[in-house]
């Protein structure tokens, strides 16, 4: 696959003030999210294990019955299975990575 410009991939909301650029390989997603102040991911759950790292901005998540706030430069592993949530304290900008492939994000 030819290199790609994240400009170039199309941004889907998945919920509301989050919107996502992906790029799928066989085994693993990558996720570029924009997320906007006050914006909530509700509480949920995957099988696919996932890391976190917050490029810019402030977030709040919820990992089982921890909180944590996440600041620019941080990152979280979020076991498969684990409930997670959390809120954007202000604009962020948030990479994910996901194993395997996160099929709905396609």
């Amino acid at each position: 696959m030819p290199p790609k410009a994240l400009k170039d991939i199309p941004g889907r909301l998945t919920v509301p003030g989050h919107t996502g650029r992906f790029i799928h390989g066989e085994k693993s997603t990558l996720a570029f999210w924009e997320i906007t102040e006050g914006s909530v991911s509700p509480l949920h759950q995957h099988m696919h294990e996932q890391i976190t790292y917050i490029a810019e901005g402030i977030f709040e998540m919820q990992l089982g019955e921890e909180v944590y706030t996440l600041h620019q430069h941080d990152t979280l592993l979020i076991p498969s299975n684990t409930v997670h949530g959390g809120k954007a304290i202000t604009d962020c900008k948030i990479i994910d990575t996901f194993c395997p492939v996160r099929e709905d994000y396609r």
